[in-house]
């Protein structure tokens, strides 16, 4: 590894450590992930780009994506799709009958809700980056989001194998509940069930803005880089805008709850309403991937703000809530502009 990758993994390692310890393995992996990205912009049939702030971005954020697949346990029935479009005097193909082919069960059922509580934490815990279902994972945020994400993944795959357990089962029960409906065509085995489901997660490196090795002539590369430089820029944009938006919504319901004239108009409200508040202080932390001053600025405005906010003192305490309210709504006031 050379003295600039080292430097820069050996930064990439304090920062993370500033919220929560790293193991020699963990450590080890950022090194690596360095001394790879130092080799690549090494390399001899790479083409220079001048210089911008996507280097530094590429070393402290990377892309990931999650790919989910269930069995959805519907089929498109055609007879009685033409049955009904029949009897109703109605042309062919304006109606379709689709069959729950496992009725309600709750097996399916939790496996469904499992992969919407998978996509939301993975939203919650990344930024936006490109339509095709890449998000942008900062460094610092990598090992909290892979442990978590492979908890989901374990959690996944116990679900799924309850779920075959019964399937069987299931399938002999769901017969009454569809009547002429049921067709045994319709359910795959065991062994070819498993199969529709899967979870994958894929890291890849956030690519420097002007990496492109290709041989097209000066000034065709040139309009290549721009036109990359400008998706790089708005894609960058959107992604700590998405940051900003979600604290805004964060600290506007905090203030919401808090507010009230008298007793009789105090509204009730739910621990997690300062729990999350606090989740965005850490989240301003490991996603200001380019060290912006009033990201900074606002974490330690907030962290000062909500030192010694408890969700008792904010009920208990009249005075203490009005003034948490106060300073939440002076956060919210000096937020950056945003189209919400």
């Amino acid at each position: 590894m050379n003295m600039q990758a080292q430097l820069t993994a050996d930064n990439a390692i304090a920062e993370i450590e500033k919220t929560q310890p790293l193991n020699d393995t963990q450590k080890d992996f950022i090194r690596d992930h360095e001394a790879l990205h130092a080799e690549y912009l090494s390399s001899d049939s790479l083409q220079t780009a001048p210089q911008s702030e996507a280097p530094t971005l590429a070393s402290s954020a990377m892309l990931v994506e999650v790919n989910i697949s269930n069995w959805a346990g519907r089929k498109k029935d055609k007879r009685a799709s033409i049955d009904v479009t029949s009897a109703n005097h109605a042309d062919s193909g304006v109606a379709s009958v689709n069959k729950k082919l496992l009725a309600n069960s709750d097996t399916l059922r939790a496996i469904q809700t499992h992969v919407t509580a998978v996509r939301n934490m993975h939203t919650n815990m990344t930024m936006p980056w490109s339509n095709s279902g890449l998000r942008l994972l900062p460094t610092a945020q990598y090992f909290k989001y892979s442990q978590a994400m492979s908890d989901m993944q374990n959690e996944f795959n116990r679900l799924i194998a309850d779920f075959l357990r019964s399937y069987n089962d299931e399938v002999v029960d769901v017969q009454l509940k569809l009547g002429d409906l049921f067709s045994h065509d319709d359910y795959p085995t065991c062994e070819s069930l498993w199969n529709k489901f899967a979870f994958r997660m894929n890291y890849m490196p956030l690519p420097d803005a002007g990496d492109f090795r290709v041989d097209i002539g000066n000034d065709a590369l040139d309009e290549i880089r721009q036109t990359y430089a400008d998706f790089y820029s708005k894609q960058f944009d959107t992604a700590m805008n998405d940051v900003w938006t979600r604290l805004h919504k964060a600290l506007t319901s905090m203030s919401e709850r808090l507010d009230y004239g008298t007793k009789e108009d105090k509204k009730i409200f739910r621990d997690s309403l300062v729990g999350n508040v606090s989740d965005m202080i850490e989240l301003l932390r490991v996603c200001n991937v380019n060290n912006s001053t009033q990201m900074s600025a606002m974490a330690d405005k907030l962290e000062t703000a909500m030192a010694g906010v408890t969700p008792d003192a904010l009920r208990e305490d009249d005075t203490f809530r009005a003034e948490t309210k106060a300073a939440v709504d002076a956060a919210i006031k000096s937020l950056p502009s945003l189209d919400l």
